[in-house]
């Protein structure tokens, strides 16, 4: 029998003021998402065996979870995958969903010997013979939308081939210069009730508040984090 796997905690506050959805509807996605236990042993069986058990990683998969379910987004895109923490969560609500497409844009750091250094790696490089979105079960890529390089090459080009961006998740470069660029690139398609995303924004010097407050909103913190959130009026 494998390991039980490690659950994290929630917040269904957060989900709630995101999606504007009654508590009764987050708690049930959030119920449903901790009963996906078979991603979530298969997602800590492939970073245990890639010898990075405690790997950087999103800490709120199970709300990204819930946030697909409820919104049913047709599009969804995502700046930063490295092992695919939040695509692997994000594809099997899309999953559940039956329908919608998860775009991922990636410019992956290799890990540079064969053992992870704190002092010299990056928390999310990339293990010997692994590819970005490596602890993506192989049953949820089918129709994933997964792009490898610059966001500055890739972004405006994928911005540009959909009619909309549901849900947009920031989780590469964390400086305010490339964050507000990303950001000026994808409004223009995030609609009314779009949610948009960035982790780490302690990093950010304010440039998800500054984007938020152009539509009159105020971003959201998850509990015991720094990724925060806001809905576009």
């Amino acid at each position: 029998m494998g390991e039980t796997p490690r659950v994290p905690k929630t917040d269904p506050r957060w989900v709630a003021e995101l999606t504007g959805a009654p508590v009764r509807e987050v708690a049930e996605a959030l119920t449903e998402a901790t009963k996906e236990r078979a991603l979530e042993e298969h997602v800590q069986r492939e970073h245990r065996a890639a010898g990075r058990e405690f790997y950087a990683e999103i800490r709120a998969p199970l709300e990204l979870y819930a946030l697909a379910r409820i919104l049913k987004p047709a599009h969804i895109v995502e700046v930063g995958v490295s092992s695919g923490v939040s695509s692997a969560h994000f594809l099997q609500a899309l999953q559940r969903n039956g329908r919608g497409t998860l775009h991922s844009i990636d410019f992956p750091t290799p890990q540079k010997s064969t053992r992870f250094s704190e002092n010299e790696d990056s928390p999310v490089a990339l293990p010997p013979g692994r590819a970005s979105g490596w602890a993506v079960p192989s049953t949820l890529k089918q129709g994933w939308d997964l792009r490898i390089g610059r966001s500055e090459d890739l972004l405006p080009i994928l911005v540009d081939e959909l009619d909309r961006v549901d849900i947009f998740l920031h989780d590469d470069l964390h400086t305010f210069e490339h964050a507000t660029w990303e950001f000026q690139t994808v409004d223009r398609k995030v609609p009314s009730g779009g949610v948009v995303l960035a982790d780490n924004t302690n990093w950010l010097d304010g440039a998800l508040d500054r984007w938020a407050s152009r539509w009159g909103s105020v971003p959201v913190r998850r509990t015991g984090t720094w990724l925060c959130g806001f809905r576009k009026p």
